[in-house]
């Protein structure tokens, strides 16, 4: 009886490896997860590379950086997604994250992208400066050399040459590598720009920190959620509001939306390729090493997706508002790409 139980028992794990075994060959579409921003970009390649190819086009979805981030991270099998879009670099945190699930990586950088501040084509376009920016969305802000609850409720409170108008700011949430991103370069820029917190950064960093990259949360921010589009939508339906969202979104836009000009700098596609447009940051893509050769086509397309045709001077990719990276590191990171050399953090 002993012998039986142990035969069915073998024979049962032996289905349950084969199971297992197949489910490893289940999927014969690409999975991509993450940034809104990238998403765009990732999209117009999936539909092509399924058009030109003997391979199903890739699905796509909008999930956030973080978000993305953090399904991709979670293992390996056909349950998680095999690439994952960022519109910043992986955290060292992620990173571990993948590690300890046993998830190696390949980092691709595909171009850069500009933060922008954009308004409905029936206002005034809005000029302002880094530390205009950081007063109206900061949570607290310096008055009188002291740190208070942000007071500012209209831009003409800052500042009497803007609208008398109600600060109302439409933007991503917290799970965004767009909002990340924000804080860091316009937030973190403004909060320089006074002397008490550019003298805490140098005294503590972490407390600096804390001030530059706390929004305030009494409604003059609005987290809009992951939509890019719908950000669009609530312009053009209040145009005395603000929307943050990468410039590809403004491109595309641009017969409804302007962009603000940042520290005397309009973002377009040659201010953000120049470095001139200061609100700017690179874009990424990771994929998953241990589902290629599992789930078919991921090399091929990450080959696709680093040809000129796609992300090039003249590429598609550029139609779309994608800004290219320089030829000669477009040459290193597209080999780096396409041979799946492995990241080390």
């Amino acid at each position: 009886m002993n012998v039986i139980k142990k035969v069915l028992t073998a024979t049962a794990l032996a289905g349950m490896m084969v199971a297992i075994a197949g489910a490893a060959q289940a999927r014969d579409q690409i999975r991509i997860v993450g940034s809104s921003t990238v998403f765009p970009f990732s999209t117009t390649v999936a539909e092509t590379f399924g058009k030109t190819t003997g391979f199903k086009t890739p699905v796509v979805e909008s999930t956030g950086s973080g978000g993305g981030m953090k399904l991709f991270c979670a293992g390996v099998g056909v349950e998680h997604p095999d690439i994952t879009n960022a519109s910043r670099r992986i955290k060292s945190s992620e990173y571990e994250d993948c590690t300890k699930n046993g998830v190696s990586i390949t980092e691709v950088k595909i171009g850069f992208d500009g933060i922008v501040l954009a308004n409905s084509k029936a206002s005034e376009r809005f000029e302002l400066t880094l530390q205009q920016v950081f007063m109206a969305l900061a949570k607290q802000v310096p008055v009188d050399g002291k740190l208070v609850d942000n007071p500012y409720q209209k831009w003409s409170d800052i500042d009497p040459s803007l609208p008398d108008s109600k600060i109302e700011v439409l933007g991503p949430p917290p799970t965004s590598g767009t909002r990340d991103a924000f804080v860091e370069l316009a937030m973190e820029g403004g909060a320089k720009k006074f002397d008490s917190l550019a003298d805490l950064r140098k005294s503590d960093k972490k407390a600096f920190a804390a001030v530059a990259h706390t929004i305030r949360e009494d409604g003059a921010y609005i987290e809009a959620g992951e939509n890019d589009n719908l950000i669009i939508q609530k312009l053009e339906a209040n145009p005395k509001a603000l929307g943050i969202f990468g410039f590809s979104f403004l491109d595309q836009n641009a017969d409804k939306i302007q962009g603000s000009i940042i520290e005397q700098t309009e973002p377009t596609f040659d201010n953000i390729a120049s470095g001139d447009y200061g609100v700017s940051r690179s874009l990424y893509f990771y994929v998953k090493k241990e589902h290629v050769g599992s789930v078919p086509g991921i090399a091929e397309f990450v080959k696709a997706f680093t040809s000129e045709d796609a992300w090039g001077d003249e590429g598609y990719l550029a139609d779309k508002g994608l800004i290219p990276l320089p030829a000669k590191e477009r040459d290193i990171i597209g080999n780096a790409a396409q041979g799946l050399e492995q990241l080390s953090m």
